[in-house]
C-alpha cells in the first residue's frame, strides 16, 4: 500500500444493521451506509472502529436474541 493511499482521508461510515467500514471521505457514501462523523487517516478510522465496534453481532441479530431470550437466561 502506498503512503499517499495510506495518508487518504476516510470517513467511518455505518449499515443499517450497525456493522462499520470505511470510505474515502471524499467521495459519497455507498448506498445503505451513512456516515458516523468520524474521519482520519486509513489506520485512525480502523482504530476508531475497534474502540467502538464492540458488538460484531448484526443488529437484527442482536434484536432477535433480545426479543426471543428466556426470562432468568442472561
Amino acid at each position: 500500500m502506498t503512503d499517499m493511499h495510506k495518508a487518504r482521508i476516510h470517513a467511518v461510515v455505518v449499515n443499517h444493521e450497525e456493522q462499520y467500514s470505511i470510505w474515502p471521505a471524499d467521495r459519497e457514501a455507498p448506498a445503505g451506509w451513512t456516515p458516523d462523523g468520524f474521519t482520519g487517516t486509513e489506520d485512525e478510522c480502523l482504530a476508531y472502529i475497534d474502540e467502538n465496534w464492540t458488538d460484531m453481532r448484526p443488529l437484527s441479530l442482536r434484536t432477535w436474541i433480545r426479543d426471543h431470550e428466556q426470562p432468568g437466561m442472561s
